[in-house]
């Protein structure tokens, strides 16, 4: 192609086919790609309003495609500018394995993480309500006051009678496994009912008055 073109081109341009040539081809296959895009996303939205897709299905659809577009574009303009193919897919299976590894590594700090972003976005709870997690319908689980929501546990102030300031610490992850009984805080929410202690458990020593003297000693 190159010699073809150094019988239309003077002389001066002569010597830059080695960059000409590559750099129109790369704008080919940029424009192809967008083209492409458009195209897609046109007979996309045809589709969906001729079988009434819904928009929740269309949005990963279109993500697909545009990703799917995006990564073949990238892979032809390295290929043009030399990079091997091989090269490429020794590299990314590389990187596939090692990530892999490390997320199901990390896959508990991982899911609680992602837990307490969908805490904090959807708000199934919040910070004062009373909230108390189900196992099964006549097994009832923990019992208390959300008194903080961090990234990995979310912090119960336990219900009882005789132990009113025990901590609960549970896994983000773990409240979305569970069924959730949710009293919502304010001045005119009615108490929600107060567990019992277990038997057998020690009952807290009721704290100190101001100004009680103290006990005699004997």
């Amino acid at each position: 192609m190159q010699r073809s073109l150094k019988f239309y081109l003077p002389e001066w341009a002569q010597d830059w086919l080695e960059v000409i040539v590559p750099g129109l081809q790369l704008l080919l296959i940029v424009i192809a790609a967008w083209l492409l895009q458009r195209l897609l996303r046109r007979v996309l939205a045809r589709a969906s309003a001729h079988y009434g897709l819904p928009l929740e299905l269309q949005v990963p659809i279109r993500g697909l495609l545009r990703w799917t577009i995006l990564t073949s574009t990238l892979l032809l303009v390295l290929e043009r500018l030399g990079v091997s193919a091989t090269v490429l897919w020794t590299a990314f299976t590389g990187f596939a394995t090692v990530g892999a590894v490390a997320f199901f590594a990390a896959w508990s700090v991982l899911s609680n993480l992602f837990c307490a972003f969908l805490i904090f976005t959807v708000g199934p709870f919040r910070i004062g309500d009373t909230i108390e997690l189900l196992d099964t319908a006549e097994k009832p689980g923990a019992l208390g006051r959300v008194v903080d929501i961090n990234l990995l546990y979310t912090t119960l102030q336990e219900g009882t009678a005789e132990a009113p300031a025990a901590l609960l610490q549970i896994p983000n992850a773990l409240i979305f496994q569970r069924v959730v009984r949710r009293w919502k805080g304010g001045p005119n929410t009615p108490e929600p009912p107060v567990r019992a202690a277990p038997s057998g458990a020690t009952p807290a020593p009721p704290p100190a008055l101001a100004g009680a003297d103290p006990a005699p000693k004997i």
